[in-house]
């Protein structure tokens, strides 16, 4: 992986969090569930397209390691909660079962890919 693919790589990583935490409350708040509807399916899919759906995507993934999204999402926005005084503590519980479950998935995506 060369320099530029490594500053783009973290870039892309950063971009999806970014978006969840400026857009995805405001609809929420202003059209209610179906704006959490449309921020799935837009904030998702369009991040999702420019990070790995396009013929150069922004995040280049090297090695037999493979990572999902949901990781740069859970931990870009769990990192802003806490920097906008989050309490830590309280969270510990629903972190780890984030855990339990990504690495239950990644075993089972292991077993067929």
């Amino acid at each position: 992986m060369t320099i530029g693919q490594a500053i783009a790589t973290v870039f892309g990583g950063f971009l999806f969090p970014f978006m969840i935490r400026m857009v995805w409350g405001k609809m929420v708040d202003e059209w209610g569930a179906i704006g959490g509807w449309m921020c799935a399916a837009f904030i998702v899919g369009t991040v999702w397209t420019i990070n790995h759906g396009v013929q150069n995507p922004m995040i280049t993934q090297s090695g037999g390691v493979w990572i999902d999204m949901a990781v740069a999402a859970g931990t870009g926005v769990y990192v802003a909660s806490v920097a906008r005084g989050g309490k830590v503590g309280g969270s510990v519980i629903n972190l780890g079962a984030a855990l339990v479950g990504g690495v239950l998935g990644g075993l089972i995506l292991s077993f067929f890919l």
